[in-house]
């Protein structure tokens, strides 16, 4: 698609402006950890001119991973934007995590854009196109999301751009491999000292062109006699990719019939099957050598975006004015329409204060204006939460880039900016006008499955902890706070190790709290496996008036659910009616408190049956405390059950690694209720599993299938734990910390 040789490229230091939104182009660049994306969204920038030869912008910070967590562990962890200039056209880069743990910052990344860029290790080989990418692409292919494949680190030892390519248009053709081809093919310089032959350009198999870049620059020279061998043998494939997506039906009898289909024609039907989602390219890329300025590739991964990938126009988000019962519309792509955005990331700056990266999908954002800002309940459905439903005054609005923010004087329909000041919009929520409301359903967020239990660590760090812990849900929608009523625990559920250290270094760096770890408890209830009796005797004298209360209680075992139901057999009015009541009270509260271990006691029949009373000293008080003695000596002369929550967990594993995530649930006393096969050669696993055993299962799942594997868990009951391990547990639970 390439047809010039140099480019000009936006000044460094300077915001890439749009005024229309053909004139952009969003796009999110997604793949493993380590395959590339951080170094070609540095390599595009540097070829644009947007960064100085070091990959740095003028305060000598990166344009992607410049956040201080990323910097101390060396790797993505937050999206991030880099908008350069190619063609006249502003793009935007939409750099993401590629580790499993951070999927709800590529979420934002998908919803950010309008088409995405695949980033492929040649080095990772089949391994490079896992478990993780295979559900991407089809997540985007379900929406229509254009896509591209770009491939990295060619110059990896036994890195070998055919067999990656073949991979490519195996696992991600869905069974039409001709909808996934490479553009160009690499050429190779003089083999080293140790064999190896370094990528020193490319092959345009579509324009017949070669393309030097050994020396930083995107040189055109003259085909060898074996490069043009190779287009001939290769090129036909390409061709016959393109027309089978053509719109014009005509096309492929023509090329069957032997007709030379001119070039423009190719480009064209080409450009417009990759906006489409039908046609996805297969490139090529590496960083520019020590002191060059263009890397391997780059001008043509430019030329794509910027011709191939569709204009925001072209893709839109549905959105509801919620109360009045509408249907979701479509919006429209128009810098005059009604003002519809949403906040894709929330950040907090030491000097600006809160900082939220939205995208617009209509209208256009000003400063100053007053907007409406609405967000989902904290499961994302359902009605707009109160503190989620004001207006707002906007402040000031400016272009990221990197850890800078260039000041622009308003963002259109189809752009990303920067906006400061919205003290209450949080990730996901909905910008609008303030007399005409809107509400975008929001992206899909991944279930946080890691329960992380914390305290604060001192006086000071409990004062603000609250605050802190807020700042932190309103930053990362994929963590979750729970306040545990039964175990009063505060948990932080979380996607995984990498993301419970990146919450708490948040918590720590950024907003001043520390906390502590502690080990996280699971909600267990206790009750009578057989029936018992106890007698409450509350009697005490010291002057005045004192306390008398003596009753008599029966308890049996109902069913699961049953719930605590009290039953007055009371006859002759040995304990006086305005007492029963005192009774049941003091039964329920012990029952709260437990009986033997401090867990709940559920599912009993309390019949009381007996008892005695004082004239003067029996009161309300000391039946409920008869009432509790009661059930603390029945609880005595009956043997308990320890019940434990029995979670439905749902497994979506690769074929390959169904027998080990079998064999691995069967370890966690999990019962397997069956299996089903899905498309993608994968298979749902259907078990249901004591969520004692569940606590870190979103680690070692991960590990167990590669990272190719997500589950989800539904609590479904209660029921008795097995006799030497509620044993265990009660010893555990009565043992002084």
């Amino acid at each position: 698609m390439a047809e010039r040789v140099s480019s000009s490229a936006g000044g460094e230091g300077k915001a890439v402006l749009a005024d229309r939104p053909d004139g952009i182009r969003n796009v999110v660049l997604v793949g493993h950890s380590g395959a590339g994306k951080t170094t070609l969204v540095e390599a595009l920038a540097m070829a644009t001119g947007a960064v100085n030869r070091a990959g740095r912008v003028e305060d000598g910070t990166c344009v992607s991973d410049y956040d201080d967590i990323e910097q101390r562990q060396h790797r993505s962890v937050q999206l991030s934007v880099v908008p350069v200039a190619w063609d006249g056209i502003k793009v935007n880069l939409v750099d993401t995590p590629g580790y499993a743990d951070f999927v709800g910052e590529l979420r934002a990344g998908l919803r950010a854009a309008d088409a995405a860029l695949f980033i492929v290790s040649a080095a990772a080989g089949a391994e490079g196109v896992g478990g993780q990418t295979l559900a991407l692409w089809e997540e985007c292919a379900a929406v229509g999301m254009p896509r591209a494949l770009v491939i990295t680190h060619l110059d990896a030892a036994r890195a070998d751009f055919d067999d990656m390519a073949r991979t490519c248009r195996e696992l991600l053709g869905g069974g039409a491999t001709e909808s996934v081809l490479p553009l160009h093919l690499p050429v190779y310089g003089p083999a080293g000292a140790d064999g190896h032959r370094p990528v020193t350009g490319l092959i345009d198999l579509l324009t017949q062109r070669v393309f030097d870049y050994s020396e930083g620059e995107h040189t055109r020279t003259e085909a060898t006699p074996e490069q043009a061998a190779l287009i001939e043998r290769t090129r036909g494939q390409l061709i016959e990719g393109i027309i089978a997506e053509s719109e014009d039906e005509t096309l492929m009898n023509r090329y069957l019939e032997g007709a030379e289909i001119d070039l423009d024609t190719l480009v064209t039907d080409l450009e417009r099957a990759v906006a489409r989602g039908a046609f996805h390219p297969i490139l090529l890329a590496a960083p520019p050598p020590e002191g060059a300025r263009e890397g391997l590739g780059m001008v043509e991964v430019l030329d794509l975006i910027t011709r191939g990938f569709p204009t925001p126009a072209e893709h839109s988000v549905a959105a509801t004015c919620p109360g009045n019962g509408s249907a979701p519309t479509p919006l429209c792509c128009d810098p005059d329409a009604p003002l519809a955005a949403e906040v894709i990331r929330t950040t907090s700056d030491p000097y600006v204060g809160r900082l939220s990266l939205v995208r617009v999908f209509a209208g256009t954002l000003r400063p100053d204006e007053t907007v409406h800002v609405w967000g989902h309940t904290p499961c994302g459905h359902g009605e707009p939460e109160p503190d989620h439903d004001a207006d707002e005054r906007v402040g000031a609005i400016s272009a990221p880039f990197g850890r800078q923010q260039r000041p622009v004087a308003e963002a259109v329909a189809g752009d990303i900016a920067c906006v400061t000041k919205l003290g209450h919009a949080e990730t996901g929520d909905t910008l609008s006008q303030k007399d005409s409301p809107l509400l975008i359903e929001p992206w899909p967020m991944p279930e946080p499955l890691l329960p992380v239990a914390v305290r604060a660590h001192s006086k000071a760090d409990e004062d603000k902890l609250s605050q802190g812990l807020a700042r932190l849900v309103a930053e990362d929608p994929a963590v979750h706070l729970e306040q545990n009523g039964q175990t009063h625990q505060l948990v932080l559920w979380c996607l995984g190790e990498a993301h419970r250290d990146v919450a708490l270094e948040r918590l720590r760096s950024r907003f001043g709290v520390q906390v502590d770890l502690v080990d996280h408890q699971v909600a267990l209830r206790e009750t009578f496996a057989t029936g018992a009796s106890g007698r409450g005797r509350h009697v005490k004298q010291s002057g005045g008036h004192g306390q008398y209360a003596i009753c008599e209680i029966e308890v049996d075992p109902l069913p699961e659910g049953a719930g605590i139901e009290f039953v007055d057999k009371v006859v002759g009015g040995v304990v006086p009616r305005q007492f029963i009541s005192s009774v049941e009270k003091g039964v329920r509260a012990q029952a709260a408190r437990g009986v033997a271990t401090g867990c709940p006691l559920v599912d009993i029949r309390v019949t009381l049956y007996d008892g005695k009373a004082h004239s003067v000293d029996s009161s309300d008080a000391a039946f409920q405390t008869a009432g509790a003695l009661a059930l603390r000596e029945a609880a005595t002369a009956a043997r308990l059950h320890l019940l434990e929550p029995i979670a439905e967990v749902h497994v979506t594993v690769p074929d390959e690694h169904v027998g080990t995530v079998l064999s691995d649930l069967s370890s966690r006393r999990g019962r397997v209720l069956g299996t089903e096969p899905i498309s993608g050669a994968r298979t749902v696993i259907r078990a249901e599993v004591p969520e004692l055993e569940l606590d870190r299962y979103a680690i070692d799942l991960r590990s167990l299938a590669h990272g190719a594997a997500q589950f989800t868990r539904t609590y479904i009951r209660h029921e008795a734990m097995p006799g030497q391990l509620a044993d265990s547990m009660r010893t555990r639970m009565n043992t002084p910390a």
